[in-house]
């Protein structure tokens, strides 16, 4: 037998399992690097966070990426180079992180790497019928197996879109698996670049689990804070905070065919760009108005594509509780509007359930890894959106 699939045989054979997952979603503002501590598979799922780092990017890696980021025409050579560049890039993040946390190479079973998402293209977007759904994520799999000595497994999204689903949203499967409990209905919303939502039944019958993208987040935020006042996003919605909401704008921005689409659905920074708000504001004949009355219509544009698309898809009483997760959970003007979109509701930060809100998608695709290593036996159904696959690719140290 190869000494790796040897190797990965004893991995998956053991009783704990050390996992690293990683994740730069499409703010880019940094890698999440989670270390974890895995017993178990499918529901018998256990997960202990030991470490957990955001590792900011500098400016300059932002700049490379957003050359090709979200861009129907861009330089391919660019993207041919980004992708072992990343790789290698996240590998150096994991090295040093490993060495701040006194943890040698070796103790790692594996490393779970999202990569960065450069497109997101599924067919409710792109509208040409005689081809699939896609998106693709790029920091090879290679290069950080090879940089860090530790198998890693990556580019998950693809068996989703394999399999019919539309590669998003993933925290589905995690999210049932750790965070589920028996009891209790639970709805996981977290709030990102782009904004999504799980729901868990207390039954705890994974057929019924659904999960779906509302739209945007935090995307527009950060890209007009980001053109405008050369930030990476507006810290505590200090400047938004100071602006009035523009009906007239808002109007304009909820006019998408996307939000009367069939749920589950995904989406992305290419329907939801700088573009899409000129185009709002030229049709409200807002281009005038003051920069932190947009952001404040942009905060509540969120919150309520947000709370419509739950309130389509669940009854909101007094016994459901949200937990919040991602960057738009420190935006307190984005949570004060969905306090006052969803009165009934209770909501709090995931670190109440166990995962920290700012580590939980490096956890749960470090638990997608484990997954693939140790289970993948739950059936969830054949509804769209949630295929019962193992996802990830494994590449090897050598």
């Amino acid at each position: 037998m190869n000494k790796n699939i040897e190797k990965l045989y004893s991995i998956a054979e053991k009783e704990e399992r050390i996992i690293i997952g990683l994740m730069s979603g499409t703010s880019m503002d940094g890698l999440d690097v989670a270390l974890c501590r895995f017993r178990g598979s499918g529901p018998d799922t256990e997960v202990r966070v030991l470490n957990f780092e955001t590792v900011s990017f500098d400016e300059s890696v932002k700049e490379e990426i957003r050359k090709v980021f979200a861009k129907p025409v861009i330089e391919f050579e660019q993207l041919c180079l980004l992708n072992p560049w990343i790789g290698n890039m996240h590998g150096d993040i994991v090295n040093q992180c490993l060495k701040t946390w006194g943890i040698a190479p070796e103790e790692v079973d594996c490393i779970a790497s999202h990569g960065q998402t450069v497109f997101h293209s599924p067919k409710i977007l792109h509208k040409r019928e005689k081809f699939p759904n896609a998106t693709l994520q790029i920091g090879d799999g290679d290069h950080m197996a090879v940089r860090t000595q530790i198998i890693t497994l990556s580019d998950f999204r693809q068996k989703h879109c394999a399999a019919g689903g539309e590669g998003a949203p993933l925290a589905v499967y995690g999210d049932y698996l750790i965070l589920s409990k028996k009891g209790e209905d639970r709805i996981l919303l977290n709030m990102g670049g782009i904004s999504n939502f799980t729901i868990l039944y207390g039954d705890l019958d994974p057929n019924k689990v659904f999960a779906t993208d509302t739209g945007t987040g935090n995307t527009l935020l950060d890209a007009f804070v980001n053109h405008h006042y050369h930030i990476a996003y507006d810290k505590d919605a200090s400047l938004s905070k100071q602006g009035e909401v523009n009906a007239g704008l808002l109007r304009e921005l909820k006019k998408d065919d996307f939000f009367e689409k069939p749920f589950p659905k995904t989406t992305g920074p290419e329907l939801f760009n700088l573009g899409y708000l000129e185009n709002a504001q030229k049709r409200s004949k807002t281009e005038d108005i003051r920069k932190e009355d947009i952001l404040a219509t942009l905060c509540r544009f969120s919150a309520e594509t947000i709370a419509e698309a739950l309130k389509k898809t669940v009854e909101i009483t007094e016994n459901t509780r949200i937990y919040m997760s991602g960057g738009g959970m420190h935006n307190p003007l984005l949570v004060q509007f969905l306090k006052e979109l969803l009165p009934a509701a209770t909501f709090s930060a995931s670190d109440e359930i166990g995962v920290l809100g700012d580590a939980k998608e490096a956890v749960l695709f470090a638990t997608l890894a484990n997954e693939a290593l140790a289970g993948g036996t739950t059936n969830f159904g054949s509804r769209r959106g949630v295929p019962s696959v193992s996802m990830g690719k494994v590449s090897f140290p050598d």
